[in-house]
């Protein structure tokens, strides 16, 4: 779900996180012979293709050339700075069955810039976070090189390990070099993890065409059913991601060749060295999709050790621990089913679920309101998307109280768990609101796009208009979450306000800083500033994550 205001809030990530170069540097070897030591690009220039991706979809080169009045060299580098970010995708738009032939022999590469991406930009410390917590401080560095970076070769890596944080990883002098073999290996944690991923096709081919798909279930008075649409980027990023065993898996050769017996010593040997060239010229990212679904389980879990305990907490964590790894995608409605027996084993695993019986387990289990499935055993099936909601109500209701108060609060709250109309009358008689102002505060709620509003005729002797209200969820959900992306957009905006007001004092020594006097003043209140703007930050967007990503 992509708003007004989430588009404002991409392209001022975008323009903020390249433009504090005031140009962008590419410094990786395969585009060497475009950048030879680094060609600046104007952030106005990134900025333009990313704000006319998002106004007119996914555009051809020429078509972005027409639409930015950029040149071709300017398009082409911006294009491969939101590439090298994973801020945008390439497809070839595939031949269609009335295409002549001349259409047909033409390759036709279109663009297309990825929103969740972008706005993941601001969840890197919650990234990193995660891995401090699961793995090492080696995984760490290398993870942040590659969030800093975006895409890199083993080779990188290693320049980059090398040489430090902070300096570009192609400098040709090279001190206290770090071995290939380390690197590689703290690489291997992180693919088996999943928290690095290939990096997708280039230029996957995908269908442009929508066709109108239906399910009909069977029986002559079954009616159809009719699914909510794909759309192109879905179907970009399907067709881009590769299998499973190509996505995590280190070794460049994965065929099998059955002559590989046959071969001599000196045909084996340079077949090593191949295949070794081959993995360090493998390009690597972060694996967005897996850091969502742990932050995921991680708001599922509180959002239940709140509302319940920690025993269920517990258990919850167990069966999301145990299932993790054959979760099909991160938005599941429902946990993998799991016998009780293999739920209790996850349970025991953990030091608070030692202590738990078999008949505390089953209550936790009711507790969570898992439905129990007649497999082959019994499987209990935990409803995620239950849980998602009821917290995505808190959250609205919350904003309600705190925004009107609360009598507003509620008669929202009455017709936010009724999915009928209710009249005026009744709204006020059941919250006990009195008469006079609930009109009021209704209207407010319904001016503000918190309820929905009809007005019903009614006639008889006198005609009279009845005001009927309810709550209409999906219209409400967007509206709360374009509110969101405008606060979180105003605070990015107010943090740069705040850098560049007093960007002098970046430069100041720090000895002259700790100095009692007016800058030392200065530099702690906006230190301050930096610290209540960034903490709102990151709790807004633990409710953007809620609304968009969970």
């Amino acid at each position: 779900m992509v708003t007004q205001h989430g588009i404002k809030l991409a392209v001022h990530l975008i323009t903020n996180h390249f433009g504090n170069l005031v140009g962008v540097i590419l410094s990786l070897s395969r585009l060497s012979d475009l950048f030879c030591s680094g060609i600046d690009i104007e952030i106005l220039c990134v900025q333009k293709v990313c704000e006319n991706l998002f106004s007119h979809g996914s555009l051809t080169l020429d078509q972005l050339i027409r639409f930015t009045e950029l040149t071709k060299d300017q398009v082409k580098n911006s294009l491969l700075v939101l590439v090298q970010h994973n801020c945008c995708q390439a497809f070839v738009s595939a031949p269609e069955d009335d295409d002549d032939d001349a259409d047909r022999l033409r390759v036709r590469t279109q663009y297309l810039v990825l929103f969740d991406n972008i706005i993941h930009r601001l969840r890197f410390p919650k990234f990193l976070e995660t891995v401090t917590r699961t793995l090492d401080e080696e995984c760490v560095e290398l993870l942040d090189g590659l969030l800093r970076d975006g895409r890199l070769t083993l080779k990188q890596m290693v320049d980059r390990a090398s040489q430090g944080k902070g300096k570009c990883f192609m400098m040709p002098v090279i001190e206290n070099a770090v071995e290939t073999k380390v690197v590689r290996e703290i690489l291997c944690k992180l693919l088996t993890a999943r928290l690095v991923e290939r990096c997708p096709a280039p230029e996957p081919v995908v269908s442009t065409s929508f066709k109108e798909t239906t399910t009909r279930k069977r029986g002559a008075k079954s009616a159809k059913i009719f699914e909510a649409p794909e759309t192109l980027e879905q179907r970009v990023l399907e067709a881009a991601v590769p299998g499973d065993a190509i996505r995590y898996s280190f070794t460049a050769d994965m065929g099998s060749n059955a002559d590989r017996e046959t071969n001599s010593d000196d045909e084996q040997m340079i077949s090593v060295e191949e295949n070794t060239a081959k993995e360090e010229e493998i390009l690597w990212r972060a694996n967005f999709e897996e850091f969502v679904r742990h932050l995921r389980h991680k708001a599922l879990i509180e959002n239940i050790r709140t509302q319940h305990d920690d025993g269920t907490a517990t258990v919850l964590s167990a069966v999301l621990e145990a299932t993790k790894t054959v979760e099909k995608k991160v938005k599941l409605e429902n946990s993998v089913p799991l016998s009780l027996d293999t739920i209790t084993a996850e349970v025991m695993k953990t030091d608070t679920g030692r202590t738990m019986t078999m008949d505390r387990i089953r209550a936790s289990l009711s507790q969570l309101g898992c439905s129990q499935r007649m497999i082959v055993d019994d499987a209990y099936s935990i409803d995620l998307k239950k849980i998602i909601e009821r917290a995505r109500n808190e959250e609205v209701e919350s904003i309600v109280l705190k925004r009107y108060g609360r009598d507003a609060y509620r008669m929202f709250r009455l017709l936010s768990k009724d999915i009928g109309f209710h009249d005026t009358d009744q709204i006020a008689a059941s919250t006990l609101v009195e008469k006079k102002e609930a009109p009021k505060l209704l209207y407010k709620l319904w001016k503000d796009n918190y309820l929905y509003m009809e007005k019903v005729v009614a006639t008889g002797v006198k005609q009279i208009t009845i005001l009927m209200w309810k709550v209409n969820k999906p219209l409400l959900l967007e509206h709360v979450l374009d509110e969101m992306y405008h606060a979180a957009l105003n605070l990015s905006l107010r943090m740069a306000f705040e850098q560049e007001k007093d960007e002098e004092l970046l430069n100041v020594p720090k000895d002259k800083l700790k100095e009692p006097g007016p800058l030392q003043k200065k530099y702690k209140r906006l230190l301050n500033v930096w610290l209540l703007l960034g903490s709102s930050l990151m709790k807004l967007d633990e409710a953007l994550m809620l609304f968009h990503d969970f």
